[in-house]
């Protein structure tokens, strides 16, 4: 098979060499509003093309590589003071697979639990190339199932 990102023979999806060089995670934190922020692995236009994977049948295998790499190190290292709940955001699939399911599987340690099936949407308005006014006209309408939260 041929490495995903640079086309090389490779044994896996995204070749051993990829995953130490071009997509070994770096640690972005984003200030949206005051005291709002967005914390990421990698700038967004660096994987486009791999996260447009998650609408071919290979891009379970693109998002578990991803998240080995950047999620399970990330979880590997991380403690806290009270248990954390990871939620995937409509986990449900439409292409065979669900790509935040397979990202917050990755991040489960002692201190963060994943749950699944829980903060679902109710309005099946597709969001792929839309823009942000469009995205914010049309919510998504997510509905929580999960075990209650209580804030700390």
């Amino acid at each position: 098979m041929k490495c995903t990102s640079c086309d090389k023979i490779s044994f896996y999806i995204l070749c051993k060499t990829c995953q130490d060089t071009i997509l070994k995670p770096n640690f972005y934190k984003k200030e949206l509003e005051k005291d709002f922020f967005v914390y990421s692995f990698y700038d967004y236009k660096d994987l486009e093309d791999l996260i447009q994977s998650k609408y071919y049948f290979h891009g379970d295998r693109v998002f578990n590589t991803l998240a080995k790499l950047s999620f399970k190190k990330f979880a590997d290292n991380f403690k806290f003071t009270y248990p954390i709940l990871a939620i995937p955001i409509d986990d449900h699939t439409r292409h065979d697979f669900s790509q935040t399911a397979i990202l917050t599987r990755h991040l489960k340690n002692p201190y963060i639990k994943p749950i699944y099936n829980t903060l679902k949407s109710t309005n099946t308005v597709k969001y792929a190339g839309k823009d942000l006014d469009f995205r914010q006209k049309n919510s998504r309408k997510f509905k929580y199932t999960g075990p209650k939260i209580v804030m700390l």
